[in-house]
């Protein structure tokens, strides 16, 4: 942190349009109460990287705040618009149609709770996504209760309607594991550096090894039009209960502790000793997965068929439902010459050149009145559709400089 030099300031802040933002070469600035907030920065010729810095009006003083979330790439200009005052829309210029939407935000719940811990000016980025997905369902229940059974039940019959994140871990790969396939493995220093960012949901430490599921993980899976299943214990699931992700909790439960035990016995697959710890454990994830509060709803297995029934009509796919499927998101295809303005929760991106401008259907709208999720995942719900440029909707719309 330092004093600015006073022509640096004068030139990335006079002039600033209505809502706060102004366009200087390869940088762009936006003004969120007494920070300005200035995004971009020269890459190559033709280029630009999207470096944030944060100049404090009252202070007079610079800062590189720590950038969370997955970074956008570089872009050949932006645009920005300030939302809320916590957080600023970008538009990129000259990037796919699933990139050119992004948010950075600046005083979320996110990043305050990141500020806390990290001591420092904090931002992060968060992709944008048209529409809403399905919540993620987590499924627990104690070791031999069949939510494996349950799973592979619904994974078959609906394949292209759930998916599994892939988990990280700092073991080492076994004989014929491929990265990015079975785990995602990662160095020990670099996941305690992810877990202190908030970039996941849960983790535990097993034999000296970290394991845990980012939120990058189980978006990947969203993007996809998929539902993700999350098979994790009791403490997994009260971690994630604890984050920004809206998911559906499900407990699964044996009939009795007696069955519980006879299921374990007739697998063969453990010793006494490993059976009597397992019997300890689920009796205490009985205890808190019925009584924690954790969970929104509670299954006994004590007939597989039937419990498979109602699992399937908590999750909306009993009768004509189960034949509806869901299409991946779609992005928004953006040409590289546009200009942004502003009216209340409604973005405007006027697209083209000056003869484009005279026709119809020219505008495209981003309606951001009921954003969800946030960093460091993506912010879905943006509503986008295209209007003619002298519909009387627009009237008073902000224009940017």
């Amino acid at each position: 942190m330092g004093e600015a030099p006073a022509f640096v300031v004068d030139d990335l802040l006079q002039n600033q349009d209505g809502f706060g933002s102004k366009s200087n070469g390869c940088k762009i600035t936006t003004t969120i109460g007494d920070k300005t907030y200035v995004i971009g920065g020269e890459n190559d010729e033709s280029t630009l990287s999207l470096e944030v810095q944060i100049f404090d009006e009252d202070t007079g003083n610079w800062a590189t705040p720590i950038v969370l979330g997955a970074k956008p790439s570089s872009c050949k200009g932006l645009s920005a618009v300030s939302l809320n005052d916590d957080r600023i829309l970008i538009v990129k210029k000259g990037s796919t149609p699933d990139d050119c939407i992004w948010f950075l935000e600046v005083d979320t719940r996110f990043v305050r709770e990141q500020k806390k811990i990290q001591g420092t000016d904090v931002v992060a980025w968060s992709r944008g996504a048209r529409g809403y997905a399905e919540k993620p369902v987590v499924i627990s229940g104690p070791s031999g209760v069949g939510k494996g059974t349950l799973i592979s039940m619904l994974m078959k019959e609906f394949p292209s309607m759930f998916g599994f994140s892939v988990s990280h871990t700092t073991r080492a790969p076994r004989c014929m594991e491929k990265d990015g396939v079975h785990y995602h493995f990662t160095e020990r220093s670099v996941m305690e550096q992810e877990l202190k960012d908030g970039k996941f949901l849960e983790h535990a430490l097993v034999h000296g090894n970290l394991y845990g599921t980012s939120i990058e993980a189980v978006e990947v899976v969203t993007d996809t039009g998929k539902r993700c299943i999350l098979d994790i214990d009791v403490q997994g699931a009260r971690s994630v209960k604890a984050s920004s992700l809206e998911a559906i909790f499900i407990f699964i439960c044996p009939p009795s502790m007696e069955e519980l035990e006879t299921r374990l016995r007739s697998r063969g697959t453990e010793t006494e000793e490993q059976i009597l710890k397992r019997l300890q454990n689920a009796k205490k994830e009985m205890e808190q997965g019925q009584s924690s509060g954790i969970f929104d709803h509670i299954l006994y297995n004590d007939n597989l068929d039937e419990c498979y029934e109602s699992l399937k009509k908590l999750l909306g796919l009993d009768g004509a439902a189960a034949a509806t499927l869901r299409s991946a998101p779609q992005g928004i295809d953006l040409p590289a010459d546009h200009s942004v303005s502003k009216m209340d929760n409604k973005i405007t991106i006027n697209c083209g050149t000056a003869e484009l401008k005279k026709a119809s259907k020219n505008l495209i709208v981003l309606d951001v009145s009921s954003l969800k999720g946030g960093a460091p995942g993506r912010t879905r719900g943006l509503d986008v559709y295209a209007i003619d440029s002298f519909s009387d909707g627009l009237n008073g719309i902000n224009q940017p400089s």
